[in-house]
């Protein structure tokens, strides 16, 4: 069911703790931690703590928790010193979204190119 944690989920399973991340921020809504893979000096990716498979199904289903995971984002760039940076969301594999839970790449700390792809 959308929105309840799944068992085969890599960032379900961070939410509960069961697998461990470089948690940066944390609020009742949305956990932020630093990519394992980084394509910038900073890169972070913002969550919701329920699972959606992508943005747009996150912001359909529970529109409030979608602007906490982008107000967090902002939170986490005002954190780390970023006067500029980048918010993506990926939504499909031909996008290249390889984790089906809902989440924003906060990316910054260098310069970044347009388009991006």
């Amino acid at each position: 069911m959308t929105g309840e944690p799944q068992d085969d989920c890599l960032f379900c399973k961070i939410v509960e703790g069961h697998v461990p991340a470089n948690v940066v921020r944390e609020t009742d809504t949305t956990v932020a931690f630093r990519d394992i893979n980084p394509q910038a000096p900073t890169h972070i990716l913002v969550i919701p703590k329920v699972h959606h498979p992508d943005a747009a199904s996150l912001a359909a289903a529970e529109p409030a928790i979608a602007a906490d995971v982008l107000r967090e984002a902002g939170e986490v760039a005002s954190e780390e010193k970023l006067e500029s940076y980048r918010i993506v969301f990926n939504t499909g594999g031909g996008a290249g979204q390889t984790v089906f839970h809902a989440h924003a790449h906060l990316l910054g700390g260098r310069g970044m190119q347009w388009p991006p792809g």
